[in-house]
């Protein structure tokens, strides 16, 4: 029998030579097409976003190329990015070898791209209009429902949070009148006209207590027994609690704005029914209702709104096309789920 003939193992031997990450990508790779279409981008946008303080950035236009070339490739989290840096060359061409922590990669999506993400997004479009690849006469609009990473029992609703303000503000009238009226009878000065109108806010009751405050601390000492100074001062402490349960309330009312529901983990999330309903019960979960608009299969616009239903977002997501591009396309496909008479009033205006 022959001997079989093995080629050696060179993983342990040192190379005169040293190959490039440029050796080990080929020229027809995709890596090279998106870093170059990056690079040919504007890149003051994404320079205006630092302030030049403390140690000098990565290079934003190499951040940018890894980011996007990440998405490419559905590799979206931070960790997801920072690992494939240490095992895929293509990551390790656009970084040069360089190992960069998740964190970096973190700051720069969440500080610095996040703000320019428009201004890329058109300039990207602009490269396929001068190719001939769309025209933007056209758009295909659709929607679909994106589930949140928050918990789905960190839910706030809209009509809780004003049914239990209006309780508390109810039962924090009652028992300011309760105090007045007990240090008026026992020596306090009289409450002021601005002072004994009801309280509708949680500044309102603040003030009031306040004032209960001083108040009880001026009472004359024989007029009150230790426990019921006691009794005041736990009354009026009552009162600084419900003033900061109000001002709860009222975030939360603004956080809301116009929508019925949030959640805590995640403000901008609103809670809708998803079309994956593992228990057919039609539980709601924390989504994004996330609007596109496409032409020959390339997104020319794209806008997250907290309207489950696609009929109130219509309006706005064309206007936005509008405002992005200075002109509306010639003509709007969309499904029966956006129609309206209001819509069909705005595209003949249109």
């Amino acid at each position: 029998m022959a001997k079989i003939q093995i080629k050696s193992e060179t993983r342990h031997e040192l190379s005169f030579f040293p190959n490039s990450f440029d050796d080990y990508v080929p020229k027809d790779s995709k890596v090279r097409m998106v870093d170059r279409i990056v690079r040919s981008m504007d890149i003051n946008p994404l320079m205006d976003t630092y302030d030049g303080i403390g140690a000098p950035p990565y290079s934003p236009k190499m951040l940018l190329s890894l980011v996007v070339f990440a998405y490419i490739n559905g590799v979206y989290s931070c960790r997801g990015i920072a690992d494939a840096l240490k095992y895929d060359v293509r990551y390790m061409w656009i970084c040069g070898g360089k190992q960069l922590s998740f964190a970096t990669i973190n700051r720069f999506r969440s500080n610095h791209m996040i703000k320019c993400i428009d201004f890329y997004f058109d300039a990207v479009v602009s490269i396929l209009v001068e190719k001939g690849v769309i025209s933007l006469e056209e758009q295909y609009v659709d929607g679909t429902k994106i589930e949140s990473k928050a918990n789905k029992y960190t839910f706030v609703w809209k009509k809780t949070v004003e049914k239990n303000r209006a309780k508390l503000l109810e039962k924090t009238s009652a028992a300011l009148a309760q105090i007045k009226e007990q240090i008026r009878l026992n020596g306090g000065s009289d409450i002021k006209e601005e002072d004994s109108e009801p309280a509708t806010s949680a500044k309102d009751v603040e003030r009031s207590a306040r004032l209960c405050e001083r108040q009880a601390k001026n009472l004359p000492k024989a007029k009150l027994t230790g426990r019921e100074k006691q009794k005041l001062n736990t009354q009026i402490d009552h009162l600084f609690k419900a003033s900061d349960k109000l001002c709860e309330y009222e975030k939360s009312l603004d956080i809301l704005g116009e929508r019925n529901s949030y959640s805590k983990t995640d403000p901008d999330a609103t809670f809708m029914r998803l079309k994956e309903d593992a228990m057919n019960n039609g539980q709601t979960k924390p989504a994004y209702n996330l609007q596109i608009a496409t032409e020959n299969q390339y997104w020319t616009n794209f806008a997250l709104y907290p309207n489950p239903t696609d009929t109130l977002t219509f309006k706005p997501f064309l206007d936005k096309y509008k405002k992005r591009y200075g002109k509306q396309s010639k003509s709007v496909t969309a499904d029966s789920g956006y129609g309206s008479e209001e819509n069909y009033e705005y595209l003949e205006m249109e």
